[in-house]
C-alpha cells in the first residue's frame, strides 16, 4: 500500500506545484469551469460546503467511462464497490459489505429523479437501467435516513433528464469483444414552456463465460411544462426488459482449468446449463413530479409513482416468479428565511410512503421450464417516514443542518399453495427515529472542514424475509447503528484542483447475514455487529490547464483512496465465532487513479488504473481472492460536420494487463464455488452523432 500512498502524495505536490507557478496569460484560453453543485438535500447547493459525504459523477465524468455498464463509473467513487459477477448481475454497496446480497441491490436507497427506485420491500432493480440514459449521478455515502428513510449504506440519486434549455437529437453504435452491441437514441425537444425528452436502446452481450448471454431493451420518455416562473410538473415513465443467464459460481481448481466454464453439475445438483440458469426482469416505472414555488419563500414538489415488476428466475433448486406492485408518493415543504447579511436559514418538512404488494412463487425447475409448485405466498410490505430539516448559514462560513426522520415499516403475508390460508398474518416494526446532525465551517475560501453524525437504520428485504428456502421468517430483526465522521474540501482559486477528504467510524448492529443449507437454498439471521472504520480521499486537479491554443489542450488526473478497516464483532454464525475477523467480501484498500489528455483536433485519450487488494471470502478469513490490476483506456475524437452536427468516434480496451479475477464473488459458497471469473483483455469501439 506504500507505492499507492506515495503516488497520491506525489500527485498532490505535483498538481499544488503548478497551480502556484503556472497563471494563464489570457482569460479567453482558459475554460471556465463551473463549481459542482448537487440537489441531494432538496435544494441546489455547491458540494464544497455541504457537511456530508457526497460525490458527484456528472455528465464529462460519465462520458470517460463505457457507457454499457454502471460498474466502472461507480468504482471510481471512493466508498463504493460495484460488481458484476456476469453480465447485468449488479451489486452495490456503499463502506459496506455484500453479506446480504447474493445478487441486487439492498442497504442501499436509490431514486429515479424524485421517484424512489428502490421499492417498499427493499429491492432495487438497479440493471433493469441503462446507464447511457443517465446524465448525473449524485452519492450520498454513510447513512442517510434523514431525509430518505430506512438505509444504513447510503443514497444514489440518479438523474434520467438533461435540463439545459437545449434541443437535441444524438444516436450512438459501439460494439466489442464477445459479441458486445449497444446502441441508443435520446432526442430532446424544448419549447417556451414544454421540455420533452425520449431515449431508447438496446444491448446484447454473449459474455465472456458459458451460460452468460444478457440483453437489455430500454425505453425512457419524460415531459415537462413550466406553469409558473420556477413551477412545473414532469412526467416520466420507464420500461426496460432485461433478460440474463448466470454462469455460477466456480472453486479455484475449476477456475485455474477453464474460467469460462459455467457452473459444474456434482453428484446431487445438475449444472448452470443443464438447469438452463437465468434471470428476466420486465419492469414499468412512472410517476408525476409536482415543483411547485407557492410563494416567494414557499416551495413544495409532489411525487406519485408506481411501478410493476415481472420477475422469473430459473435457477439449480427452484425456479421462482415475483409479481411485484409498488405504488407510493413523496412530498416536501421547503420555506426559505427573509436574507440576512449574517444569517439565513431553510426549514423542509415532509414524508414519503410506499407499498409494495408482491406474490412469490416458487416450482421445481425442470431445466429451465417449470414443474411441480413448492410454495406460493403473498408478502404486501409498507414503509412510511416522516422528516424535517433545518439548516443554517451564519456570517457566511459556518453551516449547520440538524434533521430527523420517523420511520414506519411492515408486513403482512399469506400462504396460497400449499396451505391456501384465507387471512393474513402481520408483522410490524417499532417506529424508529433517524437523527442526523451535520456542520461545516469555512475556514479559508477554499478550504471547508465538516463532520456529522447519523444513524442508520435497515429493515430486512422482502427477499430476505422470504428468502429461498421458502421459509417466512418473522424473526428477522433490523440491523441498524451510529455513524462518525469528520473530514475536509480543498479546491484552489480557480477550481482547478479539488481535494476531498473523509474518515468515519460505523458500528453496526444486528448484521443481516445471508446463510445457505446443504441444498443451497438460502435464510438469512442477525449474526451480531461489525466495526467499521475508514479513509476515503478524492483528488482531482488540471496539472496542464484547459486551453485552446497549446498542443496539449488540457491534462487532467484524477485519484481515489479507499481505506476500509471493518472488521466482525461479536459475530457468531452456526456455533462459530468470528469476532475479530475481517469483513467478509471488503478489499482493505481500493486505488482508482486516472489522466485524461485533451489534444488538438478534439482528440482526447483517458487512462484508468483501478488497484483492490486481496478480499476475504467467506467469514472464516482462511481464503481470500487475490489482489488485482485492472488498466483499461478510451480515445476519442469528434469532429464537427456543421454548426449544429458533431461526430464522434472511439475506441477503448478493458483489462490491458489481462488479469485474472473475479468482479463479484460469491461469498461463503457451498463446496467453495466462490468465484466468477471477469473477461480477460478485451476491446470496444463506436460513434456517436449529435445534432
Amino acid at each position: 500500500m506504500n507505492k499507492h500512498c506515495l503516488t497520491l502524495f506525489t500527485f498532490l505536490i505535483l498538481a499544488g506545484n503548478v497551480f502556484s507557478q503556472n497563471k494563464p496569460a489570457k482569460t479567453d484560453t482558459v475554460r471556465q469551469l463551473k463549481p459542482v453543485t448537487i440537489k441531494a438535500y432538496l435544494s441546489e447547493q455547491p458540494v464544497l460546503s455541504v457537511p456530508a459525504s457526497v460525490s458527484v459523477l456528472g455528465a464529462a465524468q460519465l462520458k470517460q467511462q463505457p457507457d454499457n455498464s454502471f460498474v466502472s463509473a461507480l468504482n471510481t467513487i471512493p466508498g463504493v464497490r460495484a460488481e458484476e459477477r456476469s453480465p447485468g448481475s449488479y451489486r452495490l454497496s456503499i463502506r459496506g459489505s455484500l453479506l446480504r446480497s447474493p445478487f441486487g441491490v439492498r442497504d442501499v436507497k436509490i431514486y429515479f429523479d424524485e421517484i424512489p427506485l428502490t421499492d417498499a420491500g427493499g429491492n432495487t432493480y438497479l440493471n433493469a437501467v441503462d446507464i447511457s440514459n443517465i446524465r448525473h449521478i449524485e452519492i450520498l455515502k454513510g447513512p442517510d435516513g434523514s431525509l430518505f428513510g430506512a438505509n444504513s449504506g447510503g443514497v444514489v440519486l440518479l438523474s434520467p433528464v438533461n435540463r439545459t434549455d437545449s434541443n437535441y437529437l444524438s444516436a450512438g453504435v459501439n460494439g466489442g469483444s464477445y459479441g458486445l452491441f449497444h446502441e441508443k437514441v435520446s432526442l430532446q425537444n424544448t419549447g417556451a414552456k414544454n421540455r420533452f425528452n425520449f431515449n431508447q436502446s438496446y444491448q446484447t452481450y454473449n459474455g465472456y463465460r458459458q451460460n452468460s448471454r444478457m440483453h437489455r431493451n430500454y425505453l425512457q420518455a419524460g415531459d415537462a411544462y413550466q406553469y409558473g416562473q420556477n413551477s412545473e410538473l414532469r412526467a416520466l415513465v420507464m420500461y426496460s426488459d432485461l433478460d440474463y443467464q448466470t454462469p455460477g459460481g466456480l472453486t479455484l481448481a475449476q477456475m485455474q482449468a477453464d474460467p469460462r466454464s459455467a457452473r459444474l453439475p456434482t453428484p446431487t445438483l445438475p449444472g448452470a446449463i443443464d438447469q438452463k440458469i437465468r434471470i428476466n426482469t420486465k419492469m414499468l416505472l412512472g410517476g408525476l413530479v409536482n415543483d411547485a414555488q407557492l410563494t416567494d419563500r414557499i416551495r413544495n414538489v409532489l411525487a406519485v409513482f408506481g411501478s410493476h415488476v415481472d420477475f422469473a428466475n430459473p435457477f439449480i433448486t427452484n425456479y421462482e416468479q415475483r409479481d411485484e406492485n409498488t405504488y407510493g408518493m413523496r412530498t416536501y415543504f421547503e420555506l426559505a428565511a427573509i436574507p440576512k447579511e449574517n444569517f439565513d436559514w431553510k426549514l423542509n418538512l415532509g414524508m414519503e410512503w410506499q407499498q409494495t404488494n408482491s406474490q412469490i412463487s416458487n416450482y421445481d425447475n425442470n431445466a429451465g421450464e417449470k414443474g411441480n409448485i413448492q410454495k406460493i405466498d403473498k408478502v404486501n410490505t409498507g414503509q412510511h417516514f416522516f422528516f424535517a430539516r433545518y439548516a443554517a448559514d451564519i456570517f457566511k462560513r459556518l453551516h449547520v443542518e440538524a434533521a430527523a426522520s420517523l420511520n414506519y415499516y411492515g408486513y403482512k403475508f399469506r400462504n396460497l399453495a400449499p396451505l391456501n390460508e384465507a387471512d393474513f398474518t402481520n408483522r410490524s416494526f417499532d417506529a424508529v427515529v433517524m437523527p442526523r446532525l451535520a456542520l461545516s465551517y469555512q475556514l479559508t475560501n477554499d478550504f471547508i472542514w465538516r463532520a456529522s453524525v447519523s444513524r442508520g437504520y435497515s429493515t430486512p428485504t422482502t427477499a430476505e424475509v422470504r428468502p429461498t428456502n421458502n421459509i417466512i421468517n418473522t424473526g428477522l430483526q433490523a440491523q441498524l447503528g451510529w455513524n462518525y465522521e469528520t473530514g475536509f474540501r480543498l479546491r484552489d482559486e480557480e477550481q482547478l484542483f479539488m481535494l476531498d477528504a473523509s474518515i468515519f467510524y460505523y458500528k453496526l448492529k444486528n448484521a443481516i447475514v445471508r446463510q445457505l443449507d446443504a441444498n443451497e437454498k438460502e435464510y438469512y439471521i442477525n449474526a451480531g455487529g461489525t466495526n467499521q472504520p475508514g479513509l476515503e480521499l478524492a483528488a482531482s486537479g488540471w496539472v496542464v490547464r484547459p486551453n485552446a491554443i497549446n498542443f496539449i489542450r488540457g491534462i487532467q488526473l484524477s485519484t481515489g483512496v479507499t481505506l476500509s478497516r471493518f472488521k466482525f464483532k461479536d459475530y457468531n454464525v452456526s456455533g462459530a465465532n468470528y469476532s475479530g475477523n475481517r469483513l467478509t467480501g471488503v478489499p482493505g484498500e481500493v486505488v482508482v487513479s486516472s489522466v485524461l489528455f485533451n489534444l488538438p483536433a478534439s482528440l482526447s485519450l483517458f487512462v484508468q488504473h483501478n488497484y483492490t487488494s486481496s478480499i476475504p471470502l467467506n467469514d472464516a478469513n482462511n481464503i481470500y481472492a487475490a489482489k488485482y490490476h485492472l488498466l483499461q483506456a478510451k480515445a476519442s475524437w469528434q469532429h464537427a460536420i456543421s454548426r449544429k452536427t458533431r461526430f464522434e468516434l472511439y475506441a477503448g480496451a478493458d483489462n490491458l494487463l489481462n488479469q485474472k479475477y473475479s468482479l463479484g464473488n460469491d461469498l461463503n459458497a457451498v463446496g467453495t464455488r466462490y468465484f466468477n471469473p471477469a473477461p480477460l483483455r478485451n476491446y470496444f469501439f463506436g460513434v456517436n452523432v449529435n445534432m
